[in-house]
């Protein structure tokens, strides 16, 4: 079978690869929608803990069980399915309670662990095999280019939980892309009462404005970037602030403006190398609740699903091209140096 192959860090081919096949709890999957995010940019460089090379990556992506292994139940040949890419080993405390994306095990196959694109073959190929409890049935509803965002909207959703929401409250979101749109979104599906979009793009505010976000704030052209976004929400501050940027300033920008006693979700930076500085009296003297989030624990992303097949949510506007897996080295281009207004470039094996 083809797939995209990572033979060191730093150099991606396409070549032909032997085709998997399902082991016991495990299905084989035949990709039908698969792309790329920034993340695999980490992958691709070596930046991320627990990849070895040579390495096929993917872990957003959804496909049609082809082969199920021996103990699956529940899942059959012919489903349509989206993939949730952590895989925890089942045993440790935090999978024992939930949290398997922050299983104690990471990287160890040999104890159950996969983390699907990253520390195990991903979908960017033409077929992968999987734990099953990774597959998620798609709604009839739904495409298999929808269903290649059921990791993705499982993440955000996490992100914009661990605020804390309540109903009517307002929420500040950071960086328009991918994540910072789904947030949005699913902001205003839990009943936020006003959510404001802050980035330094025109071109994704302004999608995020067709998704549902109240107000923009162009953090690039803003004088003070902190003041124009309390402004947004009347000289206040955000009740919850959720942040997908990945950058300093991002995270800086974040604790800037939420409101006193408010509640900040840093999400976006998932690799190491960021640093971040401020005057911890921000903080203290703020009564500042901050968490991280990473990835998505305790099966959110069929909740997330749900939204999808519901209409709260819209991944289409995000799938900016479609092209076939020989495309890859065009689409990987275009994402990441953002060509031709790129936010999914979603690739067909």
């Amino acid at each position: 079978m083809r797939a995209v192959v990572y033979p060191v860090p730093n150099r991606f081919e396409i070549r032909d690869v032997p085709e998997p096949k399902a082991g016991p709890g495990q299905v084989l999957v035949k990709v039908k929608s698969t792309t790329i995010c920034a993340t695999d940019m980490k992958v691709f460089t070596g930046n991320f803990p627990g990849v070895t090379f040579p390495h096929t990556p993917g872990h957003e992506w959804a496909g049609q069980i082809v082969e199920t292994g021996p103990g699956v139940a529940g899942l059959a040949e012919g489903d349509r399915v989206g993939v949730e890419v952590h895989v925890g080993c089942g045993q440790c405390r935090p999978c024992v309670a939930g949290m398997y994306n922050l299983c104690e095990n990471y990287g160890n196959v040999a104890a159950g662990h996969a983390h699907i694109g990253f520390t195990v073959p991903g979908g960017m190929a033409e077929y992968c095999t999987i734990s099953a409890k990774a597959a998620h049935r798609l709604p009839d509803d739904l495409s298999y280019d929808e269903g290649a965002f059921t990791d993705n909207i499982g993440v955000a959703l996490h992100a914009v939980e661990r605020t804390g929401l309540r109903p009517g409250e307002t929420v500040a979101v950071i960086g328009p892309g991918a994540f910072g749109l789904l947030a949005v979104q699913t902001a205003r599906a839990m009943g936020a009462g006003r959510v404001v979009l802050v980035g330094t793009r025109a071109d994704r505010l302004q999608r995020g404005l067709d998704l549902g976000a109240d107000a923009l704030v162009d953090a690039g052209a803003a004088t003070d970037p902190a003041a124009a976004v309390r402004e947004a929400f009347g000289g206040r501050g955000a009740d919850a602030v959720v942040e997908f940027a990945g950058t300093e300033s991002a995270a800086v920008l974040a604790l800037q403006v939420a409101r006193r006693g408010g509640r900040i979700c840093l999400a976006g930076a998932t690799g190491p190398g960021r640093k971040l500085s401020i005057d911890l009296s921000v903080i203290v003297r703020g009564h500042l609740d901050v968490c991280g989030s990473v990835a998505n624990p305790q099966w959110v992303s069929l909740r997330g699903l749900e939204l999808m097949k519901r209409g709260l949510v819209n991944v289409k506007p995000l799938i900016t091209h479609d092209l076939s897996l020989e495309d890859f080295p065009r689409a990987w281009e275009m994402t990441h140096n953002r060509l031709d207004g790129a936010i999914r470039v979603m690739l067909h094996p």
